[in-house]
């Protein structure tokens, strides 16, 4: 509108009346008058006006369009039930029972959704304003039946909600039962070690067990507070210096399942990981027999350069490999990390050249990690690999 009037005003000053019907239309004189300038001018701003209503109509099509658009891509997000990190596809009855509750409290929620949206939209169509009059509308003030009714509704909704939800915090907090593997589990920043009494196993960052039977982990801290969390086992348990808590559960199938630190802990927090295997019976007594055997002396020449650094250039003070003089137990057990999917607690995949960058200089594959940088040679570093790489 305002470049309409621009040209009315231009038309004007230019000794032209503005003359609508000529508007669009094209002068073909080398000469135009002073008037022509105006009318393109206007033809120009009722071009760019209905350019701007397009626009607008487009919009407002876009905007109706996003929230299914939005609610598709949230519902497509979590179509997949397999992810690792997936809560809602337990392989265990503790993370059953969790997700039962978690399901309930959904329904109830899309339930009273629906209710009060529904009651909404009613009262605004229902009792719309009808004519342009702005009187005040009639004022009621008071209904006991209604008072009452949505001061019990609630309650009774929260008592429906509480009932599962105790009922399932006493069952996931009930004792082992009898004949449950027993796995002692210690959060450190940022690394996990996992102890079997009943077989005398120490591992580190990966943890078997058996399909089938019960295991009852007991959780512990070394420094700080951790939180011990596999999404598709169960819920969270937190590690705390000085106590000790407890998980029980059943893996129901084989397969492999993402652990992860869920309470910061530091600097590497997110960088605390580790992975749980759960084996049919064969496979873990099968597992558990090799981890028990002491580590074998190297035959390769290499390795056993690495042996003898491992020994002398500081290693031993940290870790420990049974079968050799290294005992210490600060940081991971290193007796079979050859046959480790991961290291540096999952954050690497166990190579012979992701082990060398991380034993080079652990800070900058783990910011803050308590792992000293000794200063190694190439070479040295090239035989604690061949060495630790060879410890099956």
């Amino acid at each position: 509108m305002l470049r309409v009037k621009e040209a009315y005003r231009a038309g004007l000053y230019a000794g032209q009346p503005f003359s609508a019907p000529n508007i669009f239309q094209t002068s073909s004189s080398q000469h135009q008058p002073a008037g022509s300038e105006a009318r393109w001018r206007c033809r120009d701003a009722a071009h760019h006006a209905n350019e701007d209503r397009t626009v607008m109509r487009l919009s407002r099509h876009l905007l109706l369009f996003l929230p299914p658009l939005a609610a598709l891509a949230l519902v497509a997000a979590g179509c997949d039930v397999d992810h690792a990190r997936t809560t809602i596809n337990p392989v265990t009855e503790y993370g059953r029972a969790i997700q039962d509750v978690y399901v309930q409290i959904f329904w109830w929620t899309v339930a009273i959704f629906i209710v009060v949206e529904g009651l909404l939209i009613y009262a605004i169509l229902k009792f719309r304003s009808k004519t342009e009059s702005h009187e005040q509308p009639e004022q009621v003030h008071g209904h006991t039946r209604l008072e009452i009714a949505w001061t019990i509704l609630p309650a009774v909704i929260l008592i429906f909600i509480a009932v599962p939800t105790i009922r399932t915090i006493f069952a996931v907090a009930a004792e082992a039962p009898a004949g449950a593997l027993q796995i002692n589990v210690t959060g450190h920043q940022w690394f996990w070690n996992f102890e079997y009494p009943e077989y005398g196993i120490r591992t580190a960052n990966e943890i078997h067990v058996p399909v089938g039977r019960p295991v009852d982990l007991h959780l512990a801290s070394g420094d700080v507070i951790h939180s011990f969390w596999i999404p598709r086992i169960g819920g969270k348990r937190d590690l705390v210096p000085n106590r000790t808590n407890r998980i029980t559960f059943t893996a129901e199938k084989p397969g492999h399942y993402f652990g992860q630190c869920a309470e910061f802990c530091g600097a590497s927090h997110a960088l605390m990981r580790f992975d749980l295997y759960a084996d049919d019976a064969g496979s873990f007594e099968q597992w558990a027999e090799n981890e028990k055997s002491p580590a074998v002396a190297p035959e390769d020449p290499k390795a056993r350069e690495g042996a003898t650094a491992f020994l002398t250039a500081g290693c031993i003070a940290c870790h420990r490999i049974d079968g050799t003089p290294a005992q210490s137990r600060i940081g991971p057990e290193l007796t079979h990390v050859g046959n480790r999917d991961k290291i540096a607690a999952g954050i690497l995949d166990n190579t012979p050249e992701n082990m060398a960058r991380w034993i080079h200089d652990p800070q900058s594959v783990k910011p803050g990690a308590l792992m000293a940088k000794l200063e190694l040679t190439d070479e040295q570093v090239d035989a604690i690999v061949a060495y630790l790489q060879g410890l099956k």
